[in-house]
């Protein structure tokens, strides 16, 4: 028993080290950007593309914002309307009367066995006029009319890929909080793992890419046979640290509307987390400690706590807090969650909760339900 204390003190000193790293090494790079701001940036030809299948209401109400975007440029927004048996065909009609920009493609019954959106976004890929392609879906809203012209201005010289945030719509209860800490914290990992020159994932609820990459890497063909990975695969396929930047204007933002059950929302990240397993083995690896650390740190303070003196331990929980506090706060200020920062310690040990509740999901077969 008396290695018992000083297993305790290495198992939990790496934890909190491994948290550190995570911390220091890419959270704070996202928590502490500052967006580089240039007045005079070319506004180019843009491509919106949106699939929708039987998403009348959604597009009703948040087409318009899309449609009534302030950009000078030339653009058009591509709506793919994929074998859907509602209203859509005859709402986007109506619309096209007056905005002569909706570009709208039928896909007919020989696609509606295919499952999944890669195939109705590949079509509205290669349909579209313009070299910039920017992706939402028809449950999405810009944060503002600014949209298109705050993720165009991502893409400089060598920049291929945009990564936005695609945040959801505020409202009370406790799945809904669940829900944009989930988002924020998704997007914690993937902008500032960006920012630190290693992209790994983008959301299509808000993302840019351009035309031509999507020809050069062949689009979805190395994982066409899965019904997912439309935009985190094909982005885990081909973003490097010298083509991909990231746009967190808030005026560039997507607003969706949140789950309102437990049920939705577990089957939505369960198609989501399915896909996780075919990341590169890198990012696997990277992600895969990231979430081992997580789970073990609370339970090993508890153990160090027992066998160890409180003057060693408190400490290191105290450390950590600190510099999750201040990283959690500044970045969910930067994506304007700040409402979700007093419970960022319930936040902390909820997502033990979380990555136990949906470790199943990673080696799951992925459903062939529209997501």
């Amino acid at each position: 028993m008396i290695f018992v204390p000083w297993i305790a003190l290495g198992a939990f000193g790496s934890v909190v080290l491994i948290q550190l790293y995570f911390y220091l090494r890419y959270f704070r790079l996202l928590a502490f950007h500052r967006s580089a701001h240039d007045e005079n940036q070319r506004e180019h030809p843009v491509s919106v593309i949106i699939c929708a299948r039987d998403e009348a209401d959604e597009i009703e109400a948040n087409l318009p914002g899309v449609l009534a975007q302030s950009y000078k440029s030339t653009h058009e927004i591509v709506i793919v309307n994929d074998n859907s048996q509602d209203d859509t065909k005859y709402l986007l009609d109506g619309l096209y009367k007056d905005f002569k920009q909706l570009h709208i493609i039928e896909l007919k019954q020989e696609a509606v066995h295919i499952p999944g959106k890669k195939f109705p976004l590949s079509v509205g890929i290669k349909s579209a006029k313009h070299e910039l392609l920017l992706l939402t879906d028809a449950d999405c809203i810009p944060a503002s009319e600014h949209w298109i012209k705050k993720m165009q201005d991502g893409f400089r010289p060598g920049i291929e890929i945009v990564l936005g945030y695609g945040a959801y719509k505020k409202a009370k209860g406790i799945l809904n909080k669940i829900i944009r800490f989930d988002t924020f914290h998704t997007a914690l990992q993937y902008l500032s793992f960006a920012l630190a020159g290693s992209p790994y994932m983008g959301v299509g609820r808000n993302l840019a890419y351009k035309k031509e990459l999507f020809f050069r890497k062949k689009g979805f063909a190395s994982h066409h046979h899965l019904p997912g990975g439309d935009d985190d695969l094909f982005i885990n396929g081909c973003a490097t640290a010298h083509n991909t930047a990231i746009v967190v204007d808030k005026e560039a933002f997507t607003l969706s509307t949140p789950a309102k059950k437990w049920s939705e929302w577990v089957s939505q990240k369960e198609r989501h987390n399915a896909t996780g397993r075919y990341y590169r083995t890198k990012d696997r690896m990277v992600l895969g400690l990231y979430m081992i650390s997580h789970l073990a740190f609370y339970p090993l303070a508890v153990v160090a706590f027992v066998f160890l003196p409180w003057t060693w331990v408190l400490p290191a929980l105290l450390l950590k807090w600190l510099l999750q506090a201040v990283i959690f706060y500044k970045a969910m200020v930067k994506l304007n969650e700040k409402d979700l920062f007093p419970y960022f310690i319930l936040w902390d040990v909820w997502m033990i909760i979380y990555y136990i509740y949906f470790l199943s999901s990673l080696w799951k077969k992925p459903s062939n339900r529209w997501s």
